[in-house]
């Protein structure tokens, strides 16, 4: 184990994610101003595409973070049938899921139940389904959408730890995603259920929706579920859902059936709205 993969284990997550969470919010001019510049200088980050194109009138860092994008800066698929990548990133891997396992990197893998909480009756459907999971860096653009439409039934916040989700953490740590604090957000769409996972990460472990606002933190002790049952919360295809208050990684589940994914490639960069696959018309009994 390397000295870089043994401090993932050592650190206090939610201790350094907390002084994140303030530091990241200060509205300290010489502050926000040296962190926000740093980072556009360091990663390159695209200021043309966004509302506000100027970095240092955003109030802190966490709002240039979370910027919006000018009008017509991403645009979904023209196909209807397009499954949309929810946010802009890296493919970190996607395909079949087999037998209940999901692939996470070589010689690493998960099970769909310890994903969504561990529970095995909201795992079944995903049995032998498709998965993508898209990787943020603090380059990119950090609001997630709508991969299809759906009415939301159900969030679980799962509580864990919050390891980085860098690559090499990736391939060196075993069933990362489902060790990590994320938020399971269950859909039913047109054509059958769906799940979007929004997984923190070391020093970005903070989730806010649509409908909710500010999920994570607070940090959960246990697993909290939350019902949406008759409350209505329909979103479009494209409609925005979350957003990352720093960045992560995001995991799309959908059932056996449902969708054929492109020939996606791990480290394959894509975009809002960019299609990765196409949903099937019904799907199996």
């Amino acid at each position: 184990m390397t000295f870089k993969i043994l401090l993932q284990y050592m650190l206090p997550h939610r201790f350094l994610s907390r002084v994140v969470y303030w530091a990241t919010r200060w509205t300290f001019a010489p502050w926000k101003n040296w962190l926000i510049a740093t980072i556009v200088r360091n990663y390159d980050v695209d200021m043309a595409e966004a509302a506000q194109p100027d970095p240092l009138a955003y109030q802190h860092f966490n709002a240039f973070f979370t910027r919006k994008l000018r009008p017509g800066a991403r645009r979904a698929d023209a196909d209807p049938a397009a499954l949309l990548s929810p946010a802009d990133g890296r493919i970190s891997q996607a395909g079949a899921i087999v037998d209940g396992r999901i692939f996470q990197a070589k010689g690493q893998e998960y099970t769909a139940a310890e994903l969504l909480g561990g529970d095995e009756a909201t795992a079944a459907p995903y049995r032998n389904g498709r998965f993508v999971t898209v990787y943020l860096s603090p380059r990119d653009y950090h609001r997630v959408h709508m991969p299809l439409a759906g009415t939301l039934k159900e969030t679980v916040h799962v509580p864990g730890r919050i390891f980085s989700v860098a690559p090499f953490t990736v391939e060196a740590i075993p069933r990362l995603f489902a060790r990590n604090e994320r938020l399971v957000c269950h859909f039913e769409g047109e054509h059958g259920p769906f799940v979007v996972v929004m997984v923190g990460a070391i020093l970005v472990s903070s989730v806010a929706t649509v409908w909710d606002g500010l999920v994570i933190p607070p940090y959960a002790p246990s697993i909290r579920r939350k019902s949406f049952a008759g409350q209505h919360v329909t979103l479009d295809r494209f409609a925005e859902m979350a957003r990352f208050n720093m960045g992560s990684t995001v995991i799309v589940l959908l059932p056996e059936g449902a969708a054929e994914l492109d020939a996606l490639q791990p480290q394959q960069a894509v975009r809002v709205g960019q299609r990765l696959g196409r949903r099937r018309q019904s799907t199996p009994n």
